[in-house]
């Protein structure tokens, strides 16, 4: 019903039995939130999905107190013999656009290349194309923390703080990315690719990002509460910045951008305040 003049094939068929669902399978899609998936991930061991398939994860967090990111939730739920068959599908791309066969290119990363390759070749049409990647953890720490830049990018539009404002806050965020990707295994250059900057740069300038548009009613005076019901739709931002912080203070890992958001979402600072204590904040050299 929200993908009007754009039908639903014929041959696809609808169920609420995942058992049904999972028979027969070939690859299994997974879209759920990000605080939805250790509980997906035990009815699919209940019904005893196959350890052979690509299972191909499209959510994009890290989990709350654990720290793990989705495809850790994973192998942490379903036991280790999964891992070779998980897949974190990320990038650049929009849901309304996708639909409409506008051209885009996203990342398939893998921790074995065998599956990133299956999965890039199920997805890849002559408007889509999937790169396999074998950094796994880039692609899911970069799909996960550009939400968090996104919201800070929606409030500092919604207060009308100008292009530079937004620049520096994508800029010095990515920068935030990476250190904390770094640290857990991912690779640099990953973040600097489609499934980190691509989806940055999409994410933190568009009305259609809802972290974004998220942001932007914070500025406007909303509780997080609030903004979430304007949505209408899971803001995964908001989940992931509590676990982002966690993670980054148990890594020792400063994450000034994150950890102000979070104080915003709490309601402990307003968001006019919470520009200033960014810009006071003490300077080093650029560099990582």
């Amino acid at each position: 019903p929200n993908l009007k003049g754009r039908p639903i094939k014929e041959q696809v068929r609808f169920t609420t039995n995942l058992q049904e669902a999972i028979d027969g399978a070939e690859m299994v899609v997974e879209s759920v939130t990000s605080a939805g998936l250790r509980p997906v991930c035990k009815q699919l061991l209940a019904c005893n999905m196959p350890a052979n398939i690509p299972f191909c994860l499209t959510s994009k967090g890290i989990e709350q107190n654990s720290g793990l990111i989705l495809p850790e939730v994973i192998v942490d739920v379903m036991g280790e013999r999964y891992q070779n068959s998980i897949c974190s599908f990320s990038g650049p791309s929009f849901a309304e656009e996708v639909s409409q066969n506008l051209p885009t290119s996203v990342v398939a990363g893998a921790y074995d290349p065998h599956v990133a390759q299956t999965v890039a070749d199920a997805f890849t049409t002559s408007f889509l194309r999937v790169y396999p990647n074998r950094d796994i953890r880039g692609v899911a720490f970069g799909g996960a923390l550009k939400n968090i830049i996104a919201i800070a990018c929606g409030i500092s539009d919604g207060l009308n703080l100008g292009n530079g404002a937004r620049a520096a806050l994508m800029t010095r965020g990515l920068h935030e990315i990476v250190k904390l990707a770094k640290h857990h295994g991912a690779k640099q250059e990953t973040l600097y690719g489609l499934s980190g900057m691509g989806d940055l740069f999409l994410t933190c300038s568009s009305a259609t990002s809802r972290n974004y548009s998220f942001g932007k009613l914070l500025s406007q005076g909303s509780s997080a509460t609030d903004a979430k019901k304007s949505i209408e739709m899971v803001v995964e931002g908001a989940y992931t910045c509590v676990s982002a912080v966690q993670l980054g203070k148990k890594s020792g890992i400063a994450m000034p951008i994150s950890e102000t958001v979070l104080q915003i979402l709490e309601g402990t600072i307003q968001p006019k305040e919470a520009v200033q204590l960014l810009m006071q904040r003490h300077i080093k050299d650029e560099s990582l």
